[in-house]
């Protein structure tokens, strides 16, 4: 394990990373273009973005494999690297699978002058919606014959391996953080052998926030790229320089793929990618022992999944699932929904700062 880095080596370790991870992106994206791996959105506000190459999160495995090799003799930085490689295959056979059709979905109008409601959702005149549940599925057919909508085109929709194998797979990648034995302290308290089951719950709810905060050009990577930054100014703030490294190679590859990834948007990162950057905080946060800091100010998709469980089970009802869709359902522009998010990840970030100095 080495010694502490110093400033002049971590601003090289952040823009190898950062240039790297430009670099992949760049080069990933041509290769998926040419291989016609490109993603088709569900979501009928985003259906222009149709034909924009996905899984670019393959670029973060170049990247984090090329600080491997630099960087191997660091224990933090291997052991943050590898795990993001190990999300990233993960997240890579989700991908995989994702490019087989499933099935293909309706998209109807209300072309009613009255509210109806389909499967769970109260449509309005001239709204269009996707049928996608069994129940609006069998009430379709009756709309369709009483004038009330009428079919405006198809969705194919990727099939998806079954919850409770993706839920297995996110317990064996915390299992492995925590069989690597790093992770002995967390918020002043040791550990022991509850490591494993505090790893798995660490990689389970950070997998899940930013799989689901990836939805919008540049949303996920900045979010986590702004929290990752907002994590090394708290390490050269309140003296603990160890935590800079990982989350320094978390922020370069965020802001290198972002380069390609804002908006509009000429590349997505996939699962792969949503898996590379979850684990790899995930595991940041933990190997730097500053939990309450590293949650809140991944308070944003932490708040998005609370949200959609409030959702799922019909405590709330959302008409495009998660938060964000529904924004952009009612009219909320992208690029305002995305700037919103991102003003409120630095917002939490500073308030954490502030308390950390003036009232922790």
């Amino acid at each position: 394990m080495r010694g502490i880095m110093n400033n002049i080596e971590m601003l090289i370790l952040f823009l190898i990373t950062l240039c790297a991870s430009i670099f992949f992106t760049w080069y990933v994206k041509r290769i998926l273009l040419q291989a016609r791996i490109t993603d088709n959105p569900i979501v009928s506000e985003h259906r222009f973005k149709s034909g924009t190459p996905t899984m670019g999160g393959i670029a973060f495995l170049f990247t984090s494999s090329l600080i491997i090799a630099l960087f191997f003799s660091d224990t933090p930085i291997l052991v943050v690297c590898f795990m993001m490689l190990i999300g990233g295959i993960v997240g890579l056979v989700d991908d995989l699978i994702g490019l087989k059709i499933k099935e293909v979905q309706k998209l109807v109008v209300n072309i009613s002058d009255e509210v109806i409601t389909l499967g769970r959702l109260d449509v309005q005149p001239n709204e269009e919606v996707r049928v996608a549940t069994p129940k609006a599925k069998a009430e379709v057919e009756d709309f369709l014959k009483e004038g009330k909508v009428e079919v405006i085109g198809e969705v194919p929709i990727k099939t998806e391996p079954e919850e409770l194998e993706k839920i297995i797979c996110q317990i064996v990648i915390g299992l492995f953080l925590g069989l690597t034995g790093v992770v002995t302290t967390l918020g002043g308290f040791t550990l022991g052998w509850l490591s494993i089951p505090v790893c798995i719950i660490a990689i389970l709810g950070c997998i899940n926030s930013v799989n689901l905060i990836d939805g919008m050009d540049g949303l996920a990577a900045g979010i986590v790229g702004i929290a990752s930054l907002a994590c090394c100014i708290y390490g050269e703030l309140f003296g603990q320089p160890t935590i800079l490294p990982p989350f320094l190679i978390i922020a370069g590859i965020c802001f290198g793929f972002l380069v390609f990834n804002k908006y509009p948007a000429k590349i997505f990162m996939g699962d792969t990618g949503s898996f590379v950057l979850g684990v790899g905080y995930a595991t940041a946060v933990l190997i730097g022992d500053i939990p309450y800091f590293g949650v809140l100010a991944l308070g944003v998709p932490i708040i998005s999944v609370v949200v959609s469980l409030l959702h799922r089970a019909h405590i709330i009802k959302l008409p495009v699932e998660p938060l964000h869709h529904t924004l952009n359902h009612y009219g909320m522009s992208e690029t305002k929904i995305v700037f919103t998010y991102w003003g409120t990840t630095v917002l939490l970030c500073i308030i954490g700062i502030l308390a950390k100095m003036y009232i922790f």
